[in-house]
């Protein structure tokens, strides 16, 4: 199945059901009162996430929903029936924006909780509902009103609890083929990956985690560069990032020159995501002696004034791979417990992935108007 995580659909609700006019007539009731009755209500759209829903490759095939509109009014004061709801499951973690405005309508993460995208027409009023003291015989209905109407853009965002960031040739896909069993193309030439890539990490019995794996950022790439932008809101829900480093670029460039383009990416595209806890993982550490390894360490920490750790593997002879895996266990099952028992760490956590959908959604007008 094909990976898609943008597509662009239009919804509408059903409109409202007439109001009828209508008098009643029944043998020995010379001057029967109005008995028209109302419309029924237009049908409203809803979206849903739906765990068995990964891509959103359907809406390409698929652009267009319409609720059922509401029956009109009949008469012995019958109202019309109500219009179905209409509910279209999404993969979780995809955002519903107005196309026209650019508005998060809602951000879909937790299955099970239907939002409304477009609200169904009211129904008309029929003729009795104007029977008054001075109109006995009212000949006045309204119509239902039209549901709405809105053009929505889905943005898919991979849900993951690492994420890994860096440029093309990083090692990304050669570090996910080691420690788990997805198995992407791995090659010696740069966007090698094309879509993202998410393996599982299983280090035990019920101790197991999600690392992405994105396609390589260059420089530019919150502008619209290459493949980055199009995939660096990926990252948005990952709990952590992985900035891979490689020590022996094959195009002789400098890893510290590299690590800091990163940097410099991830700010201009967003503050929110640049201020999210990355770990800086020194890749391909094979090629160099340690002595050369350590001085390269230390002009990292200076040129990027980093004060945290750093990890140092080898995806392809598995150096390192075991230890960075469990450390990376460890945040994550220390993260999921504070979910559960911290009410606002977990508010916290969910303005943070609220504030980055948002900033994506300007970031993509934004480059779409330079486009």
């Amino acid at each position: 199945m094909k990976f898609v995580d943008e597509a662009e659909i239009s919804v509408e609700a059903g409109k409202g059901g007439n109001g009828c006019l209508s008098f009643r007539r029944e043998k020995y009731i010379e001057f029967g009162g109005p008995d028209g009755g109302d419309g029924g209500a237009g049908g409203s759209v809803f979206m849903r996430a739906d765990p068995a829903l990964n891509t959103l490759v359907d809406f390409r095939f698929q652009p267009r929903y319409r609720a059922e509109s509401g029956r009109p009014g009949a008469g012995r004061n019958r109202t019309g029936a109500s219009g179905e709801d209409l509910t279209i499951d999404v993969p979780p973690g995809t955002s519903v924006i107005d196309a026209e405005t650019g508005e998060l309508i809602s951000d879909l993460r937790e299955p099970g909780y239907p939002v409304m995208v477009a609200k169904g027409g009211s129904p008309g009023l029929g003729n009795t509902r104007f029977k008054s003291s001075t109109n006995r015989a009212p000949r006045k209905t309204t119509n239902g009103e039209a549901g709405e109407a809105r053009g929505l853009q889905l943005q898919l965002s991979l849900v993951a609890d690492a994420g890994l960031l860096g440029l093309p040739n990083a090692g990304k896909s050669t570090l996910i083929r080691a420690v788990s069993a997805a198995r992407p193309k791995v090659a010696d030439y740069p966007f090698t990956t094309l879509i993202p890539n998410l393996g599982v990490v299983r280090l035990g019995p019920e101790r197991s985690f999600v690392m992405a794996d994105m396609p390589g950022l260059i420089e530019g790439a919150a502008d619209g560069a290459g493949l980055g932008f199009r995939f660096l809101k990926h990252l948005s829900r990952t709990r952590l990032l992985l900035h891979l480093v490689d020590v022996m670029p094959a195009d002789g460039s400098d890893p510290a020159a590299n690590a800091l383009s990163i940097v410099a990416e991830l700010e201009k595209f967003s503050k929110t995501l640049a201020a999210r806890e990355r770990w800086l993982v020194l890749s391909k550490v094979d090629l160099l002696s340690d002595d050369a390894l350590a001085e390269l360490e230390t002009r990292l920490r200076r040129e990027l004034d980093w004060q945290g750790g750093m990890h140092h593997i080898s995806a392809i002879t598995g150096a390192g791979c075991r230890q960075l895996c469990e450390a990376l266990m460890q945040a994550i099952e220390s993260h999921r417990e504070r979910l559960r028992e911290d009410a606002d760490y977990a508010r916290e956590q969910r303005g943070m992935e609220r504030e980055l959908a948002l900033e994506f959604g300007r970031g993509r007008t934004r480059n779409s108007n330079r486009a």
